[in-house]
């Protein structure tokens, strides 16, 4: 698995972006919302061969790599079980990790809406 090892700049899990209007090329709500499939759920286990990654918006189309924010997010509180078994396997892919700033702790709070009252 290919890491994007900065966080953007713009990276919907950082609190301080909006992605309406900070995410560059055209952003769009209903491919952002459908990034939840990348997210743990609460009380499912996947199965071990299913892992949506939720990739980098800064990332090459054909050269994707995992979202900085995600990584962090669903090795924490996320608690993805498919991930934690994929960085167990590849310890290496998964150091140097860097973070810029207060992250989001729910994926509910990267989208737009969860913005507005703020």
């Amino acid at each position: 698995m290919n890491i994007h090892k900065k966080q953007c700049r713009a990276c919907p899990w950082k609190k301080s972006t909006k992605p309406e209007r900070d995410i560059p090329g055209g952003y769009c709500e209903k491919k952002h919302e459908a990034l939840e499939r990348t997210v743990a759920q609460p009380g499912v286990f996947p199965r071990s061969d299913t892992l949506h990654v939720f990739a980098c918006h800064e990332s090459p189309v054909g050269n994707e790599q995992a979202c900085a924010g995600w990584v962090a997010n669903q090795l924490g509180p996320g608690n993805n079980l498919a991930l934690r078994m994929r960085a167990m396997a590849d310890r290496e892919a998964f150091k140097g990790i860097v973070l810029d700033g207060p992250q989001h702790e729910r994926f509910e709070d990267t989208l737009p809406r969860a913005h507005e009252d703020g």
